[in-house]
C-alpha cells in the first residue's frame, strides 16, 4: 500500500507540472498574439503632398487592428511648436487607411506629427516631416523678364506714326456733270469773243461803212435843201407878178 501511494503522489505530481507548462506555453502565446495585433507607432506614416495649387500633409495608418488613433500635426520653428495645424482621428487597416490635413505648407517647412492611440501608443512619428523645396502653386515661380527686343506698346510708337502721311493726289477728281466748265473753244477759232461794248458798236454800224452812208445822207440834205430854196424863190417870183 505505502509503495502504491508513493507512485501515486509522483504520477501527480508530474501530471500538475505537465499543466503548468500548457498553462504557461498558452500565456505566452496569447501574449505574443495580443503584441501582434497592438498598434504601434511603426504603422503610421506621414509625407506633404500638393492638392491642386495648395499643400496638405497625409497620415497612413496600416495598423490590422483597427484601433483608433489620434494624430495631431504641429509646425516647427527652430525645434519648437509654432502652430497646431489641425487633429484627426483615424482607424488603421491592413491596405492602410489616410487622413488629410489642410496645411498650405511652404518650401523646406517642418512638422512634428504626435499619434496617440489608448495605451498602446502616445509618441511622435521619427523623424519630424520635412516638405518638399519645391512649391505647389505655379505663381510662386518668379516670372521671365522680358527681353531687351521685346517692347511694350507705349514704349515703341506704331508703323502708323512712322510712316509717313500720304501726300495729296495732284489730280483732282473729276469735276460732276452740274459743276463741269464749259467747254474749250476750237483751235480753229482763234478769235477772240467780242466785248460788250464791241457789240453794241456793231449794233450802230461803228464797225461796218458808216463813214460812207453818212456822206450820202448829208448829201441828200444838201439836196433836198437846196431844191426847197430854189422852190420858195420860184414861189415868190410868181407871187410879185
Amino acid at each position: 500500500m505505502a509503495v502504491l501511494s508513493i507512485i501515486s503522489r509522483t504520477a501527480s505530481r508530474r501530471s500538475v507540472r505537465a499543466l503548468g507548462v500548457v498553462a504557461a506555453s498558452a500565456a505566452l502565446a496569447v501574449g505574443a498574439a495580443g503584441n501582434a495585433l497592438a498598434c504601434d507607432i511603426s504603422e503610421f506614416s506621414a509625407a506633404a503632398k500638393c492638392d491642386g495649387e495648395k499643400g496638405v500633409i497625409t497620415v497612413t495608418d496600416v495598423d490590422p487592428a483597427g484601433i483608433p488613433a489620434t494624430v495631431s500635426v504641429y509646425l516647427q520653428n527652430k525645434g519648437a511648436d509654432a502652430e497646431k495645424i489641425g487633429e484627426q482621428t483615424v482607424k488603421g487597416s491592413r491596405e492602410g487607411s489616410t487622413i488629410t490635413f489642410a496645411a498650405d505648407w511652404k518650401p523646406n517647412a517642418e512638422y512634428r506629427i504626435h499619434v496617440k492611440a489608448d495605451r498602446y501608443v502616445d509618441e511622435d512619428i521619427k523623424p519630424n516631416l520635412t516638405t518638399p523645396s519645391t512649391p505647389c502653386k505655379g505663381e510662386d515661380t518668379p516670372a521671365p523678364e522680358p527681353s531687351e527686343s521685346s517692347s511694350t506698346p507705349s514704349d515703341t510708337p506704331s508703323d502708323e506714326t512712322d510712316s509717313p502721311a500720304p501726300e495729296p493726289s495732284t489730280s483732282a477728281p473729276a469735276p460732276a456733270e452740274s459743276e463741269s466748265t464749259a467747254p474749250a473753244t476750237v483751235p480753229g477759232d482763234n478769235a477772240p469773243s467780242p466785248a460788250a461794248g464791241d457789240s453794241n458798236l456793231a449794233e450802230t454800224g461803228a464797225n461796218s461803212n458808216t463813214g460812207m452812208i453818212a456822206g450820202i445822207a448829208a448829201a441828200l440834205v444838201v439836196v433836198g435843201g437846196g431844191a426847197v430854196f430854189f422852190g420858195l424863190r420860184r414861189r415868190g417870183a410868181n407871187s410879185s407878178r
